[in-house]
């Protein structure tokens, strides 16, 4: 048997030929797997087969042998990533909204190589994203990355930041001023990339959309900031904090019907709340918010059965809050 010129890379090419080509429901021959070599321009015999296939192995590879009538046949048992795996990491790709669906075409198409050419075709059932809300700021990955190697080397860091006009067109804020601010985290929230800093101006921590940040570079100042970002809780901005918008944060009280808890205990989870009996059907408990206007807009857009109690500050705002939209409403219709 003549060697092929790339024989060299007979293992390599062996080991892509098995994770493309077999899965639990797809298997080849050995002289199938001869044949597929070919391709390369390798050829092989059997008994080099069996000792790299032993030698997979050694790289996690288990390559598994079955009796099909008169056939024997090899496939590839376990890999880094189980099919389920791969889909989950695809569904959360596509319901991201920072990632923008170039992006995300390109990290499924990626994702695809974890899985054979047959378990990766079953993947395209779930690329459909033209018609996802998607970022359209294609350097949404760079900015991430940016901020980390500036958390990192703990630097502060520059950048233009953008909101969307009527024209649907991204203009700057602050009359395109720079702002330079000592980043302390990254966070998604909301389906967004949230920018979690030290404003040095203002002296306190505040969060900035990843997708609206432009043009970001690494200074030479040292960041600040460290003692208010450790008193910053993070672990409670997720369920104190609604669409990411501030607000003075307060203990409020709200009292529900009884059908109402699931809603309550996704949002602030388990253990940051107890709910107090106010009768048969109802109860009450307190947390700690951000009071903001997208607060009181998720309180209304739970009904009748949800309501803030306490304290009378807070439930004045809200009912001051409903007047003004029902005003505005009747204005617009």
């Amino acid at each position: 048997m003549s060697r092929g010129t790339n024989q060299k890379f007979k293992f390599t090419y062996l080991m892509k030929v098995m994770l493309e080509k077999t899965d639990d429901d797809h298997a080849l021959t050995m002289s199938q797997i001869m044949e597929e070599l070919e391709k390369y321009d390798v050829t092989a015999e059997r008994k080099s087969i069996y000792q790299d296939f032993a030698d997979m192995e050694k790289f996690g590879i288990d390559i598994i042998k079955e009796q099909a009538g008169r056939d024997t046949l090899y496939h590839v048992a376990s890999r880094e990533f189980e099919l389920a795996e791969v889909k989950l990491l695809v569904d959360a790709i596509q319901s991201s909204k920072f990632i923008t669906q170039t992006k995300s075409r390109d990290l499924i198409s990626k994702l695809k190589t974890f899985v054979s050419e047959y378990q990766g075709s079953t993947l395209q059932r779930q690329v459909f994203i033209d018609n996802r809300v998607k970022s359209m700021n294609e350097s949404v990955f760079y900015n991430v990355d940016e901020v980390y190697n500036a958390i990192n080397d703990n630097k502060k860091i520059r950048f233009k930041y953008y909101k969307w006009d009527i024209n649907k067109k991204l203009v700057p804020r602050r009359n395109g001023d720079w702002f330079i601010l000592s980043p302390w985290a990254l966070t998604w929230m909301d389906e967004n990339y949230y920018m979690v800093a030290f404003d040095e101006w203002d002296g306190k921590i505040k969060s900035y959309r990843i997708d609206k940040m432009m043009r970001i570079s690494i200074t030479d100042e040292a960041r600040v900031g460290k003692k208010e970002f450790k008193e910053y809780d993070m672990a409670k901005l997720s369920k104190s904090t609604f669409s990411m918008y501030g607000g003075p944060k307060k203990r409020v009280t709200i009292q529900l019907d009884n059908s109402m808890c699931g809603v309550f205990l996704d949002r602030f989870g388990k253990d940051d709340i107890s709910f107090r009996p106010v009768d048969d059907t109802h109860s009450e408990f307190s947390v700690e918010v951000n009071v903001s206007p997208q607060f009181f807009a998720w309180i209304f857009g739970l009904g009748t059965k949800v309501k803030v109690v306490g304290p009378e500050d807070v439930v004045k705002e809200l009912k001051d809050y409903g007047k003004a939209f029902l005003e505005n409403y009747k204005e617009i219709n």
